[in-house]
């Protein structure tokens, strides 16, 4: 596919309306035709926007016990994620397809492929037809995340070609990973996507290092979350009593493929960042350093990339060896 020179792109910094998953989709599309007013061909949003990413809660769980209240904190946020392709989809697929968008954008995906009780911090891709290219599906969760989400596998990590560069995306601590980083530069990653919670000063310096190693832009999207925020009839609401009034302060930032900001961290508030990226400067730093091209060393570093689906595989080939009483 031929590349347009330019393109133009919004990092939506916003909040989730926190465990509700109806109402942050209605708030995601009304921010897509905001972005799409202003010009934009990709919108991106941050990491799990829908129903929320659920910073400060434990859901009741020490090590070897689970609460009541926990639990029905944790049926709540099941219960407000989202089927891929379902209902909700449907509406950001509308949406994308009116703007005539790329809408990148984090959500929070019910299995629905074995039991549907597991949940997935997932990317979905939707293309300016209004169908959905693919998804990206978190391959690690970090520490307590692991609670509530599981583990992705090599079967989503895509890239997609689009007439403004080939996109693609990590989640937050994916991106200190340095294999999962290599397997996006090996696909010719041009528009590296990586929503996050992180909001400290170290996510800049990654962020940063990360477009001058790929020789990509980077679009770096946080949500902007104050402790109000939270519904306060949340069964494990006194979790959050210690918390400070500002939860995730932002970040959201755009770099170049040197290293350099196009559009600088914001903090403290809601924003859209709206930035033009001229795609030469792609080319222009590879120049100097190509990770995959002419500054690899492939006679003495190989990749190999597992993208067999893991979630299905392992239970039909017992099923069909009789190993758990198939038939």
């Amino acid at each position: 596919m031929e590349n347009k020179e330019n393109v133009r792109v919004a990092v939506v910094q916003a909040a989730s309306v926190i465990m509700d998953k109806k109402a942050s989709v209605k708030k995601a599309i009304d921010l897509i035709h905001e972005a799409a007013s202003k010009g934009a061909n990709i919108v991106v949003f941050p990491e799990a926007f829908i129903p929320a990413y659920p910073r400060g809660l434990s859901f009741g769980t020490k090590i070897g016990s689970r609460s009541q209240s926990g639990r029905e904190d944790w049926y709540r946020y099941w219960d407000n994620s989202i089927l891929v392709p379902g209902e909700e989809t449907n509406l950001l697929c509308s949406a994308a397809r009116k703007a005539n968008i790329y809408l990148v954008i984090g959500v929070i995906e019910r299995d629905s492929e074995n039991s549907g009780g597991t949940l997935y911090c997932t990317v979905l891709f939707i293309g300016p037809n209004g169908l959905i290219l693919g998804k990206h599906r978190k391959l690690k969760p970090t520490a307590s995340e692991r609670i509530v989400w599981g583990e992705g596998d090599g079967s989503t990590l895509p890239v997609f070609d689009t007439p403004y560069g080939k996109i693609g995306a990590l989640i937050c601590w994916e991106n200190y990973m340095p294999l999962a980083r290599s397997a996006m530069y090996a696909q010719g990653i041009q528009l590296y996507i990586a929503p996050t919670a992180d909001s400290r000063d170290s996510w800049q310096s990654t962020i940063r290092h990360i477009a001058m190693e790929g020789r990509c832009f980077v679009l770096s999207c946080n949500q902007y979350v104050t402790k109000d925020m939270y519904p306060k009839d949340l069964a494990c609401y006194d979790e959050l009593e210690t918390s400070p009034i500002e939860m995730c302060r932002g970040g959201s930032a755009i770099i170049n493929p040197f290293g350099e900001y196009v559009s600088e961290p914001v903090y403290g508030e809601e924003a859209i960042l709206i930035s033009d990226l001229n795609l030469k400067q792609i080319a222009y730093s590879q120049f100097d350093f190509d990770p995959v091209g002419h500054y690899s060393r492939p006679d003495i570093f190989t990749l190999h990339i597992n993208n067999e689906n893991q979630n299905n595989v392992k239970w039909l080939k017992d099923i069909n060896t009789n190993n758990i009483g198939g038939v």
